[in-house]
């Protein structure tokens, strides 16, 4: 009878790709949904505190995404050292690999709080002087920043459960996080239920709250969850360099690959604010909804990711590619499908955000534009997971640079100045057809240099 942790282990080989990704991805893309949902949801709350909240949340953003930046950086680098060594039949070093996993989350969480203290004010004062934004994005980014430990301690031990293949108990995570959040944020933004209406500091608070609950389940599970093929021991911990930059090694193309979307937001927000808030106000909604569409690929991605990294650990091409092929073809039709939704409903989209008219006007024709380019971002998106799975991530963070620095932000401050603010989103469906070709053009060079080199014997045993 076989041993059922070594059929735990071996499922990410032997299992069909078309359901091992289903089983595995499902999972992910229900809590990234659910993200999705509280992300929208504190949006909505917050713009029924007037349009000034919400565009000081709308210029607080960009600093949220630092934080998220530095969590995929980390997750990725934990993911793929995890499930690489786990290909490769080393749970010991897979165990090693994710205690120092939480070490850097540790260190990271103390950078954040650092930084947050410093520049909360400061950055918001960017793109405005008005002074009811600036004290509201400054207390909402003092908040989520001095809070941050909560989502990088648990984003950590996502990425370890994850590389394992476990992708359940991620998900409830991320649940027991966003169903809190979505409770607490109209109690504490409107002061329900004898709480004081703390407006945009009660969607702040709510946030990190939900956040410092799902690490506490996440820390329990990892260190106390029976069936759990990484074994944690911290009286036996010691630490070893080489790890710490193994995980950096993939982690940090891609913390720096998703740290250049803050950076493109915070220029694309000094661009459309030559245009007024009303146009800052609607790009902080886009990013807001557009995540329903972008956040299913992502749980996608995340799916694939343990199993482009076994296999290629287990030198197993045709499984290998066979993923990147089924996995870019569901991300292919469902973006097909999100750039429906935004061509058909965008007067409804527009209308969860008490917008005023001209926020309306400029909505409609911004989420028309930019969501041409969903499909084209969702076979990319699938293209760079394979990348960094196998610990190639300085190539999707290259792409990445191309889309968002050298063709995003200069064709869209072309475009504005030729055409104004109607012409401005069409930089968006430029930079992500160059993306995918650089991508593409990638991809094959290494399969001729790497996968060629491959013994197909060794793959089959």
């Amino acid at each position: 009878m076989k041993d059922p942790q070594v059929k735990k282990e071996n499922k990410l080989g032997v299992v069909p790709i078309p359901r091992l990704l289903f089983l595995m991805s499902l999972p992910a893309i229900i809590s990234m949904l659910i993200q999705a949902m509280y992300n929208v949801v504190d949006s909505i709350f917050v713009a029924q505190v007037g349009e000034e909240a919400l565009t000081a949340v709308s210029l607080a953003f960009p600093v949220q995404m630092i934080i998220i930046s530095c969590c995929v950086g980390m997750g990725v680098g934990i993911n793929s050292a995890i499930s690489r060594r786990l290909g490769e039949k080393k749970n010991d070093e897979a165990a090693n690999v994710a205690e120092h996993g939480f070490i850097i989350a540790i260190i990271l969480s103390l950078v954040i709080v650092v930084l947050g203290f410093f520049i909360s004010e400061t950055f918001i004062g960017l793109f405005t002087d008005n002074e009811l934004i600036i004290s509201q994005g400054r207390d909402y980014l003092l908040i989520v920043t001095m809070l941050s430990f909560g989502s990088i301690i648990t984003q950590a031990a996502f990425a370890m459960l994850q590389g394992c293949g476990d992708m359940i108990k991620p998900m409830i995570g991320q649940i027991i996080g966003a169903v809190l959040n979505i409770i607490l944020n109209p109690i504490l933004v409107f002061g329900l239920i004898g709480f004081p209406a703390l407006g945009v500091r009660g969607s702040a608070i709510a946030t990190v709250v939900g956040q410092i609950i799902g690490m506490i389940y996440m820390l329990f599970v990892v260190f106390k969850g029976k069936n759990n093929l990484l074994k944690l021991d911290f009286r036996s911990f010691h630490y070893d360099g080489s790890i710490i930059k193994v995980i950096l090694k993939v982690g940090l193309p891609s913390a720096i690959m998703q740290g250049l979307a803050s950076v493109m937001i915070t220029c694309y927000n000094l661009i459309l604010a030559t245009f007024g808030m009303s146009a800052v106000a609607v790009f902080g909604i886009y990013f807001k909804v557009q995540s329903f569409v972008f956040m299913p690929i992502f749980g996608l991605a995340q799916g694939a990711m343990p199993i482009f990294g076994f296999n290629f650990g287990a030198k197993n091409e045709k499984r290998y590619r066979e993923t990147l092929k089924v996995a870019a073809t569901i991300a292919l039709v469902f973006m097909c499908l999100g750039t429906l939704v935004f061509w058909v409903f965008p007067v409804q989209i527009m209308s969860a955000f008490n917008p005023s008219e001209e926020m309306m006007t400029i909505g409609i024709h911004c989420l028309r534009t930019v969501s041409l380019a969903f499909p084209v971002a969702g076979v990319s998106i699938m293209i760079g997971t394979s990348f960094q799975a196998i610990g190639k991530a300085h190539v999707s963070m290259i792409a990445s640079f191309i889309r968002q620095m050298i063709f995003l932000l200069p064709v869209s401050y072309l475009l504005a100045r030729i055409g104004g603010l109607d012409l401005v989103w069409y930089g968006f469906i430029i930079s992500e057809i160059v993306c995918l070709t650089y991508a593409s053009h990638m991809y094959r060079y290494y399969k001729r240099t790497i996968f060629s080199t491959w013994d197909p014997v060794a793959a089959i045993s």
